[in-house]
């Protein structure tokens, strides 16, 4: 675990965030689901937040954002550079699974909707990450109606990747979580 940050802590006070819970996940590895995923602010927020409660927080964000003048500020920031012209996302997911088997600790935020836009069907690729690596998945919040910021619960996966998602997301149907542009977000598959 990282010092606190009282310098993203003041930030979010600023933009008029409040923090929910106020501890990184206890396990040196696990991923940290980013939801609803509906702004490129999404991301600020959820770093302030990790870095003001002690966590030291990774992203995987598209290649093409990795020039110049941002990449520097980018791996700075945890931001790991993905590929995703591959269909498929197995060589994404191999790539990711070494990365948790390379470190001894590694924290990773993931959106497992894929876009910033309004989606039905989450991608499986967390689950599958997670799975291989042996690491829990949290549920990671920004609620814009609340203002607040938090990690919530560990889900432990079952193997049926359909029935876990379907579970994570009445999680965030029950927990009530608005994001930025409200009609971007589907809490659960009809």
């Amino acid at each position: 675990m990282e010092k606190k940050s009282k310098t993203a802590a003041f930030f979010l006070k600023i933009l008029r965030w409040k923090i929910g819970e106020d501890t990184p996940a206890p396990e040196p590895k696990v991923i940290i689901l980013g939801v609803p995923h509906t702004s490129i602010i999404d991301f600020v927020i959820s770093w302030l937040y990790y870095r003001a409660i002690g966590g030291k927080p990774y992203i995987m964000v598209k290649q093409e954002f990795f020039r110049w003048p941002i990449k520097r500020l980018l791996k700075s920031m945890g931001g790991i550079p993905v590929d995703r012209s591959i269909k498929g996302g197995a060589a994404l997911i191999k790539a990711t699974v070494n990365e948790f088997n390379s470190r001894e600790t590694f924290h990773v935020c993931i959106s497992p909707e894929g876009t910033r836009k309004a989606v039905n069907r989450w991608k499986k690729g967390f689950h599958r990450i997670a799975m291989e690596a042996g690491i829990p998945v949290y549920t990671g919040y920004f609620d814009f109606k609340t203002r607040t910021i938090g990690r919530g619960e560990s889900f432990p996966l079952t193997g049926d990747a359909d029935a876990d998602i379907a579970n994570i997301r009445r999680w965030y149907k029950e927990k009530g979580v608005v994001g930025c542009h409200p009609n971007r977000f589907a809490h659960i598959e009809d």
